[in-house]
């Protein structure tokens, strides 16, 4: 995802130059995007380095225009209300925030209403917003660049899931394949005659409709929608999953299927409320759940991954040059972050290149958290001291980061507890400890502790610092400084190298570099 130079870049190294300074990367640093769909209509702010954006703001109003559509086909008439209601206020935040024009799309329920295309002039003549009503193939198209923004190059099948419609779209290296719209949105199986065997029948009617368009799809699904996203919370409430992100949690069908038993026997405002799902949305579970039980029956995924990106970052996706899409979301993410929070913006490389000799064996996945890490080591400092190490977990592991799955975030927070602290015991990664091995809870306190021990060695970012030299065979630390970062070699900092050494069961060695 990451490369590690671009050709006839000056800085070379392990770090590619950051995007998020380039004109065209600035040009989306704050984009608002509207989406009105069936069930609500959502604005959200994007803010930050635009590969891997912040939520500057988000919010949603529960409008249900897409209710009783079947019976009437018309737009709900409470909903066209709160719905234009929304559109007002969202047009009056955004000049507040300065996002330039928002871009608006509508989705299933706008297009196939009698009277959408008299909403949307409503909406413009209140409030100046023109609505992009997209057919069902492009919101699919828009759904699957979504999932792509946050896993760069993935493959699989990308199930998105509305009020009034269900989009499926296939992905592959980094680029959206075959695409299908249909009429699987809960807000209609509600309104369907004959009951759940009637339902049945036709959602497996549907499904192998599109299965004979798709083909075959075992990869990976991607699971996009508010629907899917409230499932998932329950899952996690099911199993007593500990770490409440939902963005990359993966499932199995197996595993799926107790959950879809254990919604049908539990009572529903008491599970609504342990799993935190509004009333709204689970009010439309059970029929999601039909949906999802007959998609995996069809498809037979390998595994399944909830994806909190979709349609409204399918459009800041759609907004990207190539060179900004190529990045790694994660990195460039933290590149942006040390540089507005890091107290020496650029001293990340030089202790990713100080510390890289003990990783000459990592594969690439692993060197890309490392990468992270040096670039966060220092972003936290403004904590009070007692708290710093905690925060920094934190962080690390509820933070808003594309490209990284949840045994990663662990890892990740892990490392950076450790850039602060030598213990552990009793900090909020006790709670989570299940989501990595031992053996990746010991590579994490290493890491943790070259960083603690390279920080210590501050001058400058392209400082020549010295070298470190591993020698596991020989369980061997070798350490040899620059005469300006000798300067820098005092009882803290020796304590620290020790520490390190004793993690990695190494004997020492100290020099001079000649």
């Amino acid at each position: 995802m990451d490369s590690s130079t671009e050709p006839g870049e000056p800085d070379g190294g392990p770090f590619g130059r950051a995007l998020f300074n380039k004109p065209s990367a600035r040009a989306l640093r704050r984009v608002g995007v509207v989406d009105v769909g069936s069930n609500s209509v959502r604005l959200v702010v994007f803010d930050g380095a635009a590969r891997s954006p912040a939520y500057f703001y988000n919010e949603k109003i529960m409008c249900g225009l897409g209710a009783g559509m079947s019976e009437t086909g018309k737009l709900n008439p409470e909903g066209r209300v709160r719905a234009l209601n929304a559109m007002k206020r969202f047009q009056r935040l955004s000049v507040g925030m300065e996002t330039g024009p928002l871009t608006c799309v509508a989705t299933a329920a706008v297009r196939e209403a009698k009277d959408g295309p008299e909403f949307c002039r409503e909406i413009e003549a209140a409030t100046g917003l023109r609505l992009w009503v997209v057919d069902g193939r492009e919101e699919a198209r828009l759904s699957a660049q979504g999932v792509l923004l946050g896993w760069p190059g993935s493959y699989g099948l990308v199930c998105d899931i509305g009020g009034s419609s269900m989009e499926m779209a296939e992905i592959n290296g980094g680029h959206v394949g075959r695409r299908v719209s249909s009429a699987l949105g809960p807000l209609k199986l509600r309104d369907m005659k004959g009951g759940r065997k009637e339902r049945r029948k036709y959602i497996q009617s549907v499904l192998q409709g599109i299965a004979e368009q798709l083909g075959e799809q075992k990869n990976r699904l991607f699971l996009v929608g508010g629907s899917w996203r409230a499932i998932a919370k329950i899952d996690m409430e099911r199993r007593g999953y500990p770490l409440h992100v939902l963005h990359e949690y993966r499932m199995q069908a197996k595993e799926l299927r107790k959950t879809f038993r254990y919604i049908a026997e539990q009572d529903s405002e008491a599970l609504r409320a342990r799993a935190g799902v509004s009333s709204a949305r689970m009010s439309l579970v059970p029929h999601a759940t039909e949906v999802l039980n007959e998609v995996l029956h069809t498809f037979k995924p390998h595994d399944i991954a909830v994806s909190s990106y979709g349609i409204r970052e399918g459009l800041l996706y759609e907004q990207m040059p190539q060179p900004l899409r190529d990045r790694d979301p994660l990195i460039e993410a933290c590149r942006f972050i040390e540089s507005k929070d890091a107290r020496l913006p650029g001293f990340g490389k030089t202790l990713y290149q100080f510390i890289q000799p003990l990783y000459k064996s990592a594969r690439p996945e692993r060197r890309r958290i490392i990468k992270a890490a040096c670039l966060l080591h220092d972003v936290s400092w403004r904590a009070h001291p007692d708290y710093r190490a905690e925060v920094c977990f934190d962080n690390a592991t509820r933070a808003n980061l594309g490209g990284l799955k949840h045994s990663e975030r662990v890892f990740l927070g892990l490392a950076l507890l450790h850039r602060y602290s030598n213990n552990r015991a009793g900090t909020r990664f006790q709670e989570l400890s299940a989501l990595v091995d031992e053996q990746t809870q010991h590579e994490a306190e290493i890491l943790g502790k070259a960083m603690r021990f390279g920080a210590m060695l501050w001058l400058k970012k392209d400082a020549e610092l010295g070298a470190l030299r591993w020698y596991p065979k020989k369980k061997l630390l070798e350490l040899r400084l620059t005469d300006d970062a000798a300067g820098l070699f005092g009882e803290v900092a020796e304590a620290r190298f020790q520490s390190l050494a004793s993690s990695l069961g190494a004997e020492t060695k100290i020099g001079r570099l000649r």
